[in-house]
């Protein structure tokens, strides 16, 4: 069993900061892409960041300048720092992760539960 799981979100004002964590635990051989999704009232999903096993990284064009993912591989673990935050960023975040578990032929996509992110005017 796979499990994701956030920390982090909350309620900050224009401008502030937060950092999201999302753990993966449970048993598995690998990890591939992790990234972070986001959904506001009455909008669909959207990707907001991801990042591969290796390093690279891509970003919706909303939030480059101002968003940074960045993993540890040891722990298992994908970080989203999000600088001068706007009311728009308000959603719930999500995690989303390629994990292979033992005997499975392909990567399965995992979400986390969502962490809710804030931003007052």
């Amino acid at each position: 069993q796979v499990q994701l799981v956030e920390s982090g979100g909350g309620l900050v004002q224009a401008g502030g900061s937060l950092r999201l964590s999302c753990a993966a635990s449970g048993t598995f051989t690998g990890i591939g892409v992790m990234g972070w999704y986001r959904q506001a009232p009455g909008k669909q999903r959207e990707m907001v960041a991801a990042i591969t096993s290796g390093g690279s990284t891509n970003y919706a064009d909303s939030v480059k300048g101002r968003f940074t993912i960045s993993r540890d591989n040891a722990k298992n673990t994908v970080y989203l720092q999000m600088n001068s935050l706007k009311p728009e960023d308000t959603a719930v975040y999500y995690c989303n992760a390629d994990i292979m578990r033992p005997l499975e032929p392909d990567w399965g996509g995992f979400w986390g539960q969502g962490t809710q992110v804030t931003v007052s005017s």
